[in-house]
């Protein structure tokens, strides 16, 4: 099975999620500052997931009619 945009897309988002976590569980941000952009960062990309996969859902539905 090819991979689809949506595929490639998640992946992309999750990989940047992870290593933003990664990096903040590391302790590696440098002030309180730099850690609130990166829990911004990582709400967005959940933000992002989950409306990807809303679409996605939609999407698969339209075409199973």
């Amino acid at each position: 099975m090819a991979a689809t945009v949506f595929d490639v897309l998640k992946k992309r988002i999750e990989e940047q999620r992870s290593s933003a976590v990664e990096f903040l569980s590391g302790g590696s941000s440098k002030d309180y500052a730099e850690y609130r952009e990166l829990c911004g960062v990582i709400r967005g990309l959940d933000t992002a997931l989950s409306h990807m996969e809303d679409l996605l859902r939609s999407h698969m539905e339209d075409s199973d009619d």
